[in-house]
This record gives structure tokens, C-alpha cells and sequence, in this order.
């Protein structure tokens, strides 16, 4: 597993995001700022402890996870004595390799035994959800070998196969209707079963970050809908039509 840190001595919060399959410091380094300091986890290819850089006393720490990352979140962070204040899961689940309530598994295991550069190609225009929007983005796209990407992939799976019941608290999860990696009904059904998770549901495909400059803009966006369900709006998920 890698690790990216982004850190300046001043600030007082702190993102920690762990990554999807296939993910590198490239797709998330342009919502850094100098506000936040920021660690992101990816490219989990091995058996190896979580060693997080030495902490400092932050007011207010952020859990996100994208994809599989989800997955992730939850197999490493139990381990880390991570405590976050917020939580936030987007476009993934706990169990992302099931026919109901994450990838079918036909599909999963077609992926892994087919990466290619062709394929990979398909994956990240379907990551980002059409063409334009793909080539509009193109310097976020991971730079990843083959094999890195493979090697990743079969270790997840077979933690995947071997995971404990779900059991990470999730403040909020954000799904998107026009996701072409989970399956939107899948992932929605996922979520409408956790009653304490505010389900947020966006017009959006997969990758949703470049909506927003920085993640301090993604967070806000993301806790403004505590104030919509005091407000009376439905309390299990939201379809909202932009930022």
C-alpha cells in the first residue's frame, strides 16, 4: 500500500481519503489546498499494517472513502486508531464484489482476469462517465503500470472474499445515478438498509470530484444536507439536481 501526504504546519484539519482501485496522487491532487492537510491511501497490493505519519492535534478530521476504497476504509481503518468526526462513503460499498449490493461478481472477476491497457482505457472513460468529460480530465487519470493495477486487484479480491461483516460507521454516503462502475441500484439499495447513514443521491457518474475546486468545498457540500433534513426533507436520501 502507498501512502500520499500533503501537510502545512499551520493547519488544524485533516482529510484522510482512501482511494478506489487503480488510484493514484494524480485524481485527488487538484482539491488540495493549503488548508487542509490531506493522506491518501491507495494501491493496496500487499498484506501490511496502516503506518500513518506522526499525527498532530487536529480540530476536525474527515474520513472519505471512493469506490473501493469503501471497502477499504473499513478492512484498514479499524486497525489504525484513525477516530475521525466525519465519514463520508462515495459511489462504493462495504461488500463491493455482490450481485445485490456492490459489482456482480461476474463482472469483478471479468475485470481481473482482463487488464489491459484497451481495458483500462474503457474503464477510466467510464470512471468519468462520457467521452468529453473523460479527455476534459485526462490529466487526473491515474499513471499506473499493468501489473501494479493487476497485483492490486487480485489482493482485494481475495480480502474482499475473506471479509468479516461490515461493521464502520458511515455518516453519510454519496451514490450517483449515472454511475457505470456500480451499478447505481445496487449501491442505492445498499445504503436505503443503513438507517443511520444520510443518503445522498447526485446526477453524477462515478468519479464525482471535479465538481468542487477543494475538498473543504466537497465537505461543505456534503454536511449542508444535516441542515435539509432538520428541514424536513426526506430523511433516507436525497435527489438533488446541482450544487
Amino acid at each position: 500500500m502507498k501512502t500520499y501526504i500533503r501537510r502545512r504546519e499551520k493547519n488544524d484539519t485533516l482529510v484522510i481519503l482512501y482511494g478506489g482501485w487503480g488510484t493514484d496522487e494524480n485524481i485527488f491532487a487538484p482539491l488540495c489546498n493549503d488548508e487542509t492537510d490531506f493522506i491518501l491511501f491507495f494501491n493496496y497490493s500487499a498484506d501490511e499494517p496502516l503506518v500513518l505519519p506522526e499525527m498532530k492535534t487536529y480540530r476536525k478530521i474527515t474520513l472519505i472513502g471512493w469506490s473501493l476504497g469503501v471497502w477499504a476504509a473499513e478492512y484498514y481503518s479499524r486497525n489504525a486508531g484513525i477516530i475521525p468526526d466525519l465519514t463520508i462513503a462515495v459511489n462504493g460499498t462495504p461488500v463491493p464484489a455482490d450481485d445485490r449490493y456492490g459489482i456482480p461478481l461476474n463482472v469483478f472477476e471479468g475485470t481481473l482476469n482482463n487488464i489491459t491497457e484497451e481495458n483500462m482505457e474503457k474503464f477510466y472513460l467510464r470512471m468519468f462517465g462520457d467521452k468529453q468529460t473523460y479527455l476534459k480530465n485526462r490529466e487526473r487519470v491515474p499513471r499506473r503500470s499493468i501489473k501494479s493495477l493487476s497485483d492490486e486487484l487480485r489482493w482485494m479480491y481475495n480480502r474482499i472474499m475473506e471479509q468479516a461483516e461490515p461493521g464502520f460507521r458511515w455518516d453519510f454516503a454519496l451514490s450517483s445515478k449515472t454511475d457505470r462502475v456500480f451499478p447505481a441500484a445496487n449501491v442505492s439499495s445498499y445504503w436505503a438498509k443503513q438507517k443511520s447513514t444520510r443518503h445522498i443521491i447526485l446526477p453524477m457518474p462515478h468519479y464525482l470530484f471535479h465538481h468542487w475546486n477543494s475538498f473543504n468545498e466537497f465537505i461543505s457540500f456534503v454536511e449542508k444536507h444535516k441542515k435539509k433534513k432538520a428541514a424536513g426533507i426526506n430523511k433516507r436520501s436525497d435527489s438533488s439536481t446541482g450544487l
